[in-house]
């Protein structure tokens, strides 16, 4: 896959997002199995997925700057979580069930177990973080970064140690079982091994292709994601980095990697929406997920081992069966906007792109915008249960159909300078006003 398509594909995030909100509700919603959708919130591609240590929970991130924490019993999201000020791209779990994000912000932020207000926002990179890994003793995370450089970073107070040397994207991070170094995999081709002791050189792996994502697994074997739709085996011995094997398991570039806890088996995602499951010690592939034919962009096996959970460009996260691939039972209702789901009024069609974010019921607060429920002649950022920024509180807007229309017509980093809302302008008109009409009737 040439160089330029793959950045485009992983740079042009709110592009890519606009794009995916411009698309028929239909394509999203009917083409995915049967039973498969179970989470519905984000407004934008998910790109990240974690199981923490706390029972119950999973958290995902977006690339609508968002993390939301979730009760899985209850497929209810407990808190959209605000601490990035662009795309989640990734997270990692610590062992005692707090969690850490990181995205195109270059900012790395320690989450609390419960509670809305991050415990520490480190500026960790010059560029997006496209990795995250938690050491064994939960003491450490390292991340990778477009600014071709991986940094380990203390939890608590410290100073990060930077290390420098790919020539290109740092693209996946993760600690050996002993703790004691560091894999990184780069869009250079190279997986590099960064010994954390003092003054130990790093071992370096070239490949053939381009690598987007790496795990390890207990035993210590590594395992990178390549650009040629293979996945790559490598040892560390003695300090360095030696080939096992090759295993090629779909015909595009692999972007996700996940792996149990036990290391027995590895998920593989692609652009092309195919996910496949391998056994890692049989070197091959023993099931595909049909999905709804979008990138799947996050994989996280759940810590039993028996379920996998996917998110992609659709804004979804689903459960999969990791033994037979097969869709798990959904457990998450339907959702609740039977106004915007059923009506062919023009205004409902046009706000269809807009459901993802936001709900119409009073209380519908577990989405990545607030409620619309009351709109017309509420006052910006004061809808309840919602955490606005700073720079929305301090606005002196009061919505109606002109200023809605408005926000649409310019759009809303030129109304709403400082929102975190995607940039979304409706050019037609026609549509406009259909929409503010529809929405003071379906609103009130």
């Amino acid at each position: 896959m040439p160089r330029a398509v793959a950045v485009a594909c992983l740079r042009a995030a709110l592009p890519f997002v606009l794009w995916l909100a411009a698309l028929p509700a239909v394509l999203l919603g009917v083409a995915s199995p049967a039973g498969a959708e179970i989470l519905r919130g984000h407004g934008g591609p998910v790109r990240a997925i974690v199981e923490p240590a706390t029972p119950g929970q999973l958290v995902t991130g977006s690339f609508d700057q968002s993390v939301i924490r979730w009760r899985l019993p209850e497929a209810r999201a407990e808190a959209v979580l605000r601490g990035h000020e662009d795309a989640v791209a990734a997270l990692a779990a610590l062992p005692d069930g707090r969690f850490v994000s990181a995205g195109a912000d270059g900012r790395i932020v320690v989450w609390p177990v419960a509670g809305t207000a991050p415990e520490r926002s480190v500026a960790a990179h010059k560029a997006p973080v496209a990795g995250l890994a938690v050491s064994p003793d939960g003491r450490l995370v390292a991340s990778a970064s477009w600014d071709r450089t991986v940094a380990v970073t203390p939890i608590g107070a410290g100073t990060a140690r930077v290390f420098e040397g790919h020539a290109d994207n740092v693209n996946g991070v993760a600690f050996l079982p002993d703790g004691r170094a560091v894999v990184s995999a780069g869009y250079d081709a190279t997986l590099r091994l960064w010994p954390l002791g003092d003054g130990e050189a790093p071992s370096i792996l070239t490949l053939p292709t381009p690598l987007n994502a790496v795990v390890v697994a207990p035993d210590g074997e590594i395992v990178a994601a390549g650009a040629d739709g293979a996945l790559y085996v490598a040892g560390a011995s003695g300090g360095s980095l030696a080939t096992r094997g090759r295993l090629e398991v779909m015909p595009g570039p692999v972007v996700a990697l996940a792996i149990t806890v036990d290391g027995s088996r590895l998920a593989a995602a692609g652009l092309g929406g195919a996910v496949v499951l391998v056994d890692r010690m049989a070197r091959r592939p023993v099931a595909t997920l049909v999905g709804p034919g979008l990138p799947v962009w996050s994989l996280a096996f759940a810590r039993d081992g028996r379920s996998l959970f996917t998110g992609g460009a659709d804004r979804l996260v689903r459960r999969w069966d990791a033994v037979t691939g097969r869709p798990v039972d959904a457990i998450a209702p339907n959702p609740r906007d039977p106004a915007a789901e059923t009506s062919t009024a023009r205004g409902a069609i046009v706000f269809r792109a807009c459901r993802a974010c936001h709900g119409l019921e009073a209380d519908d607060t577990n989405r990545a915008g607030p409620t619309l429920h009351g709109l017309m002649g509420r006052r910006i950022a004061t809808a309840a249960g919602y955490d606005y920024s700073a720079a929305l509180k301090g606005m002196d807007i009061v919505w109606t159909p002109e200023t809605v229309a408005r926000l649409f017509e310019v759009g809303p980093s030129a109304y709403t300078p400082g929102t975190r809302m995607p940039e979304q302008v409706i050019a037609d008109p026609d549509d406009r006003r259909a929409l503010v009409e529809w929405l003071a009737e379906v609103t009130r």
